[in-house]
């Protein structure tokens, strides 16, 4: 029992340092306009082989999901929780996404959160519609198509 108090003790330091270099850094390269677009832009993995392609969608949504399990544990634990759920829930593929991500972002304190990180890093605030614009609920599609 000892060992799985200092396993978790250890789970707990480094993903709240690693929640404290990450996030920030993340949150910083998402342009600013991102979610008063429309519909996505081609990502890198557009142009490659379908394998390698079908490889790092796996990697890219196996990161998400821990990402979220992090966000959720840091809830109760030490860690930019919320942060980190919403970063999570951006790498993982499913339909309705960017519509849950509007909708995490719309909420005061996660997008005073987000704009707090980004003015400490010298860039310019998240732009998000108001609750009375369309949510992309309309036409928007994802690069392949679905909602």
């Amino acid at each position: 029992m000892p060992e799985a108090i200092a396993l978790l003790i250890a789970v707990s330091i480094a993903t709240l340092l690693g929640s404290l270099v990450a996030v920030p850094w993340i949150l910083v390269q998402i342009p600013s306009d991102y979610f008063l677009r429309t519909s996505r832009e081609p990502t890198l993995l557009d142009g490659m082989s379908p394998v390698l392609r079908a490889i790092l969608i796996v990697l890219k949504n196996g990161l998400g999901a821990v990402l979220i399990a992090g966000g959720i544990a840091m809830l109760v634990l030490p860690g930019q929780g919320i942060l980190t759920i919403l970063l999570g829930v951006s790498l993982i593929d499913f339909p309705g996404k960017y519509r849950l991500e509007r909708k995490l972002v719309r909420q005061e304190a996660v997008h005073r959160s987000i704009n707090w990180v980004r003015r400490r890093r010298g860039r310019e605030p998240i732009l998000i519609p108001g609750e009375d614009e369309d949510d992309g609920e309309g036409d928007f599609r994802d690069a392949d198509g679905s909602r």
